[in-house]
């Protein structure tokens, strides 16, 4: 009886798989870059102000205290979708003055409740900031968080 599964047969199998599998992996790398490119990225072009507000959030390490897309630590609010909660999202301007009204009035006082910290923060940070934070809360994150509240 002959062997069913000689030398060259196997060395076929391996390659033939290896390649199949090599394939599919394009297509999957492929498949995503698109996917990531084409639907989850956010509404919003990727500005200068956009730029300068995410590295002003890494500067002050906003995400010691802040989630953002359920990414950080659970001390203070997650700010995926602080525009939308606030009602400024489609509004730069009230935005922007809405955040500084609300950097400005930081700390609260208020006794008992966790304080967010006073940050020297320039107009043009303020701004690049809003913008961050407006283009986050165009992301597509598939329904992430579960509630309007983060």
């Amino acid at each position: 009886m002959s062997e069913i599964l000689t030398k060259s047969r196997a060395r076929n199998i391996f390659y033939g798989g290896s390649l199949f599998f090599i394939i599919v992996f394009i297509a999957m790398t492929f498949h995503s870059h698109r996917y990531v490119v084409n639907v989850s990225t956010a509404g919003m072009p990727l500005s200068p102000e956009v730029i300068l507000g995410k590295h002003v959030w890494e500067r002050h390490s906003c995400i010691n205290c802040h989630t953002l897309h359920g990414e950080g630590a659970y001390f203070a609010p997650e700010l995926g979708n602080v525009m939308t909660r606030w009602g400024v999202q489609d509004d730069p301007e009230a935005a922007f003055e809405t955040m500084d009204g609300w950097m400005a009035a930081q700390p609260s006082g208020i006794e008992g409740r966790r304080q967010m910290p006073f940050f020297k923060i320039t107009p043009e940070e303020m701004r690049g900031l809003t913008e961050f934070l407006r283009w986050a809360d165009q992301t597509d994150t598939q329904g992430w968080p579960p509630t309007d509240a983060g």
